[in-house]
């Protein structure tokens, strides 16, 4: 699995997310933060969220396979832009607030 990953928006702007190694293991910062899988190379988004605090983000564990990954965004407008931003560009993701 990748380290890092690159979704685009639904206006073409790219988003670079990192991926989170343990649960629980975040620095108490807001952020968004997407529920992933990667097969031969195409990324598959089940999830997007944002948070008030990823330290604390339960994230779904379906599909099994599936990982997390995290975008720091510290301004709410920024995060929440963001957060629409790509749950436009991927209609079939459940959207959470966390």
């Amino acid at each position: 699995m990748n380290d890092f990953i690159d979704l685009t928006g639904a206006s073409g702007a790219t988003y670079r997310f990192r991926r989170r190694a343990v649960a629980g293991d975040h620095l108490p910062i807001a952020g968004n933060f997407a529920l992933v899988t990667l097969v031969d190379g195409k990324v598959t988004v089940t999830t997007l969220g944002k948070s008030n605090d990823l330290s604390r983000l339960v994230a779904p564990t379906e599909p099994p396979e599936a990982q997390v990954y995290t975008r720091l965004n510290v301004a709410r407008a920024i995060r929440t832009s963001e957060h629409d931003d790509l749950a436009a560009a991927y209609p079939e993701a459940q959207v959470i607030e966390h």
